[in-house]
């Protein structure tokens, strides 16, 4: 009898310290890693009625869906965010199901998506506060890259002056929601002036200018030492087709940059043996892992 009850005490203490741990692994930031790790985090998918907007007729793509992505680097000495997502945790309630959200912009567009787990519930069950992020870069300004950057106020901004200027006019440019960045405004931050900016000093996560789909639109490489070289797009692109076809977007900031852009992204994908990943490309970004896995 007191064998049993010892026993019992046992498994309960040994149940209760891995609740423990479990916990404490949930609150408290993944230790740095060795080397840099890449987490994907699903931002939802964006439902496109009409491609034309992006030079493309419907029967061209192989779906008209655009996937939201947002990602998280882990270096050894620190985290960079990429992306915010394209509706604020706060806006929207998970239910464990998809959830459809229909969005109006302050230019009176409106946009339809489909949300599936909060950004700060994926970056928590990795272990990770946006306390925890040391530096924020968005590709660029667009409603579906910034939803959730206010929540990284307390991270170093990584932006270029053209955009941030452009963010903060007196009218925000089209496709904007000034309201999900307004924060940034009173956040730490680096202006980029030099064409790459290599954030961790060791060539691993370099942001690279791509200007033209806005101002101070800009890409990123990501070495990793088993997967290779990564380069995420921003909105260089956005169907495979645009690439494979050469079209372009009819809402450029300046089409004729974007052209330059790209045809100097396509040299620097050959010079750094980089794989592209066109972030929206919906069946591409389908295939990958998602966080808690990642890439290293």
């Amino acid at each position: 009898m007191i064998q049993h009850a010892s026993r019992l005490a046992i498994a309960i203490l040994v149940s209760l310290l891995l609740a423990l741990n479990a916990l404490v692994a949930q609150a408290a930031p993944t230790a740095s890693p060795q080397s840099v790790r890449l987490f994907v985090l699903d931002g939802g998918t964006l439902h496109i009625a009409d491609t034309s907007r992006f030079g493309l007729k419907k029967d061209e793509v192989a779906t008209s869906d655009l996937a939201v992505p947002a990602f998280l680097v882990v270096h050894p000495k620190g985290t960079l965010l990429w992306d915010a997502g394209a509706i604020p945790d706060a806006d929207w309630k998970p239910t464990g199901a998809p959830v459809r959200h229909h969005l109006v912009l302050p230019d009176g567009g409106q946009r339809d998506l489909t949300m599936r787990k909060p950004l700060l519930q994926q970056l928590g069950e990795i272990g990770y506060k946006p306390a925890d992020v040391t530096y924020l870069a968005l590709s660029h300004y667009h409603y579906d890259h910034t939803a959730n950057a206010n929540a990284f106020a307390s991270a170093t901004w990584l932006v270029r002056a053209a955009e941030r200027e452009a963010m903060f006019a007196e009218k925000a440019p089209g496709i904007t929601r000034p309201s999900t960045y307004a924060a940034l405004r009173e956040s730490s931050t680096t202006i980029i002036e030099s064409d790459e900016y290599d954030v961790f000093g060791d060539g691993t996560v370099v942001i690279k200018a791509a200007p033209g789909h806005t101002p101070g639109h800009q890409v990123l490489l990501v070495r990793l030492p088993r997967r290779g070289n990564i380069l995420l797009s921003g909105d260089l692109y956005h169907y495979s087709e645009e690439r494979a076809l050469d079209r372009l977007p009819t809402f450029e900031f300046d089409q004729a940059q974007t052209k330059a852009a790209r045809a100097d992204i396509e040299t620097y994908l050959h010079e750094n043996d980089a794989l592209l990943w066109i972030q929206h490309d919906y069946n591409a970004n389908a295939k990958l892992k998602k966080a808690p896995e990642y890439y290293d």
